[in-house]
């Protein structure tokens, strides 16, 4: 009866381990009014795992000049939030979930659409559309190299992705 039982309960708790990987947390919604067509993108609610915690964007905040940071947290796959520069003015600021990098939204980018275009080509990302500058980093629509829709945010210094969502 044991040995009957024995490869059951391994399949069982294989098939338990599979069941129970966790999956980005993503949604989707679609609205349609007459020949429009809305698509929203919903980006990961949480911080990705091994990503920067508050404390460490903080942190990344001070150490790039800025003081009495206000309303940190995390949405559009990145930490936002607003902080005083050298100049006491307010400042929008975005700061990479994985790098702990500080974006400011006022600053310039050193890449230009094309370049950007040509990095995330060479990430491997496909049918390229909607590149635009946006609050301090580059935005983007593509495809993965498996025909997956994604949203990107990218560095507007490397074109390294800052964070993707999937469409």
């Amino acid at each position: 009866m044991i040995k009957r039982m024995l490869p059951l309960l391994i399949g069982l708790s294989v098939c338990g381990a599979a069941f129970a990987q966790d999956m980005p947390a993503t949604a989707r919604s679609t609205t349609t009014h007459a020949t429009t067509t809305t698509v929203t993108t919903l980006w990961p609610a949480q911080p990705p795992a091994g990503g920067s915690t508050e404390d460490a964007v903080k942190t990344a905040i001070a150490n790039a000049g800025y003081r009495e940071v206000k309303g940190l947290k995390f949405k559009d796959g990145v930490w936002r939030s607003e902080a005083r520069g050298g100049n006491k003015k307010w400042v929008k600021l975005a700061v990479g979930p994985v790098n702990g990098k500080v974006y400011a939204a006022d600053a310039p980018s050193k890449l230009s659409k094309d370049e950007i275009s040509a990095k995330l080509a060479t990430a491997g990302y496909q049918n390229i559309k909607d590149v635009k500058f946006d609050d301090g980093l580059w935005a983007a629509e593509a495809k993965t190299p498996h025909g997956h829709d994604v949203d990107l945010l990218v560095d507007p210094d490397d074109g390294s992705v800052v964070a993707k969502s999937h469409d």
